[in-house]
């Protein structure tokens, strides 16, 4: 083969070589195009531009007397695109900015103008697209902001750009925090309120278009077009009364300071409804402050103490073994069970006595030996009838996070045939937690039907009720009505009577309600020498015709540890104070018999005062005719006035007025005043009916 054909072969296949390379090219493109194009043109826009999600503001939460407890207040971000179309051109910009400049270091003072105007025309340099102004701006500030020449220019403003951003505030800050709880992405369970119902409260995220610009930052695209503005999430109504909420936390804090405890909980229910009014919940930190950090008083299940004895005593009842006069020995306050335990009385001088004497006394001796005098050969009558009031099943609450209650019976395997039994009877080998104690205490005061607890009244939709809640009925009727009577009255003699009289008694108001000292065990360490109590006291109120119920419990007190004399102070506090407040607390009116009795004694003068304070006291006055002195009696539509009257010219009787009201009507008549010794005027220098002349001086002698 010649050199020529060689060199020719060889450009032959280079050439072709190249067609064909060419020929995938083209191919390639084609299927780029006409094929694979949808996919390439999404990825395109996905990594350009795309719509993000703008979130919603969350719903309210409000207390029952309308305050607000949480909301979410914006806070917005603001950048600047320094070549946005309305200043692309350098003159406009120039004309604008240090104007801008100075409306920036005139409103917040972190930076002279020049340094903003300096930072600024850097950005422009840069060629920024994405300047950030500020962080964290109100509303008010950023309504301010609009209002400087550059953003408020219809041709420029569209270089100001506005993100915002939903904080959540709680104005009472930490009143009733755990019970409002939060939401939080990174919080696996939900918290509070916030957290269960924040279907509702979430909203419904908008979106707005964004672009991603050098940096991997994404900026909204001011395209109104194609933005979906967020609908903003439903308003809580919960059952919190922000006035009793406070209280209780005041009262339980104290309490908890002076006592050292390690945390404790107050819980004030509504009798009928089952509404919590007010729930509080302190732990003590390292530093030795007290805060909320846990709901003890949903979650905290552990042997509940004395307080239990109510159960025990209401089955006793109920099944007809005893009789609130059946007589007991206490065995001096100590006894050995045959191969059981040896229980203590906190007294040690309780012998024979009534059932009823020895519930306000809160013998432990006593209910043991009681319950297992009549049980002990069927264990299983106990138990079922423990669990007829549903003491076994939580509450299902509106809130995570309930503690699970443990009655045992003689199937489980930690039950002992010789020890259980008798401590059940007051309290121990169990756990439940203060609000599902509380429920059960609630249904004895709400003449016994038990109801589970609700924390949120109401949903509502811009101010529209859209769901409402009442509280479930767990029993009908928990025990008798001859057995309900019964143990109101061992629980009205608890505070009469019993271990509460010198704390929990009112002379205002009665109380009812029982004292719970237990003994908290270390784990699986069980009960051991290093003891630890748990001190609480547990009822309801006014105990003749019940609104509230509440429960109080404190762990771990240091020195004192009673329950009488830890919790019962806090109960007291709570109870004393949501009485005087709550004005419709069903409180008797108040006779005033009138008819046929001495009237209450009055000075003359203002009638229309007199007439306020006789409506105040009761008694109902007749505007009738002047034949019937103030000092009359009743008839039968009311106590006759009668104006005092003068004829013009003449000195006023002003005898039996006050001293502001005779000044009024003789300085009215034209007469001067001198005055000796207080009281009700009993003489007057010049008689009334006197023709004397005007700017005369009367002496008034007052006693």
């Amino acid at each position: 083969m010649g050199i020529r054909t060689n060199i020719l072969l060889r450009v032959y296949i280079a050439f072709g070589l190249i067609l064909l390379f060419a020929f995938a090219v083209i191919v390639q493109l084609c299927r780029v195009q006409f094929i694979q194009g949808k996919k390439w043109k999404a990825m395109a826009v996905s990594m350009s531009a795309q719509y993000r999600d703008v979130e919603a503001a969350r719903g309210n939460i409000f207390s029952v007397d309308g305050s607000l407890l949480a909301t979410s207040v914006p806070e917005y971000e603001l950048h600047m695109d320094m070549l946005a179309g309305g200043i692309a051109d350098d003159g406009v910009f120039n004309d604008n900015i240090d104007q801008l400049a100075a409306n920036l270091s005139k409103m917040y003072g972190d930076r002279s103008a020049r340094e903003y105007s300096r930072i600024l025309r850097d950005a422009r340099k840069d060629n920024s697209r994405y300047l950030l102004l500020r962080r964290r701006v109100s509303y008010q500030e950023l309504k301010k902001i609009k209002e400087f020449q550059i953003f408020k220019n219809r041709k420029t403003k569209n270089c100001l750009i506005v993100l915002q951003q939903n904080k959540r505030i709680r104005p009472f800050q930490s009143l009733a925090a755990r019970t409002i709880g939060y939401k939080n992405d990174n919080v696996k369970n939900p918290v509070g309120l916030e957290g269960a119902y924040s279907s509702y409260i979430n909203g419904e995220n908008g979106r707005r278009l964004m672009q991603r610009i050098p940096g991997g930052i994404w900026m909204p695209v001011n395209n109104d077009e194609d933005e979906i503005a967020a609908k903003d999430g439903a308003d809580i109504i919960s059952t919190i009364n922000v006035n009793f909420q406070d209280v209780a936390q005041d009262a339980l804090k104290k309490q908890l300071i002076k006592s050292q405890a390690d945390h404790g909980c107050v819980v004030l229910m509504e009798v009928a409804t089952g509404e919590i009014r007010a729930i509080a919940n302190f732990t003590r930190t390292k530093e030795g402050d007290y805060q909320e950090k846990m709901n003890y008083a949903i979650s905290n299940a552990i042997d509940p103490g004395s307080t239990f004895k109510l159960a025990s005593y209401m089955t006793l009842l109920d099944q007809h073994k005893i009789d609130t006069s059946t007589i007991v020995n206490a065995e001096g306050g100590k006894y050995k069970f045959p191969k059981g335990p040896t229980i203590t009385d906190t007294e040690h001088d309780n012998y024979e006595m009534s059932v009823k004497r020895a519930f306000e006394e809160s013998s432990n001796v006593a209910a043991a030996k009681l319950v297992t005098k009549y049980y002990s050969g069927n264990p299983w009558e106990y138990i079922n009838k423990l669990y007829s009031y549903h003491l076994n099943e939580k509450l299902q609450l509106q809130i995570a996070g309930e503690g699970k209650p443990v009655i045992k019976n003689p199937s489980n395997r930690s039950w002992n045939k010789n020890y259980t039994l008798p401590e059940m009877a007051y309290g121990y080998e169990m756990n439940m937690t203060p609000l599902q104690m509380l429920a059960f205490y609630n249904s004895v005061a709400n003449n016994g039907k038990m109801i589970a607890p609700i924390f949120v009244r109401e949903i509502r939709r811009l101010g529209n009720p859209i769901e409402q809640f009442q509280a479930r009925v767990i029993n009908e009727q928990v025990c008798s009505d001859v057995t309900l009577s019964k143990v109101k009255g061992m629980l009205e003699g608890v505070v009469l009577n019993g271990t509460a009289k010198n704390v929990v008694k009112n002379k205002l108001y009665s109380v009812a309600g029982k004292t719970g000292t237990a003994q908290v065990a270390d784990g699986r360490k069980g009960y051991t020498a290093n003891k630890t109590y748990q001190a609480s006291f547990c009822g309801y109120f006014p105990a003749d015709h019940p609104k509230y119920s509440m429960i109080v419990v404190v762990n771990n007190p240091h020195g004192v540890y009673l329950a009488a004399l830890v919790a019962g102070p806090v109960f007291r506090e709570v109870a004393d104070r949501v009485y005087a407040n709550d004005m419709e607390i069903n409180q008797s009116p108040a006779t005033n018999l009138v008819g046929n009795t001495s009237l209450p004694k009055v000075k003359q003068g203002n009638l229309t005062a007199l007439k306020k304070v006789y409506t105040k006291l009761g008694v109902k006055p007749l505007y009738a005719s002047a034949n019937a002195g103030g000092e009359g009696v009743d008839t039968s539509n009311g106590i006759p006035f009668e104006e005092v009257k003068y004829k013009n010219g003449t000195v006023p009787e002003v005898t039996g007025m006050g001293l502001s009201d005779a000044l009024y009507v003789l300085g009215n008549a034209g007469y001067k005043v001198t005055v000796r010794g207080s009281g009700i005027v009993t003489t007057q220098s010049v008689t009334g009916g006197s023709l004397i002349p005007k700017g005369s001086r009367i002496t008034l002698e007052l006693q």
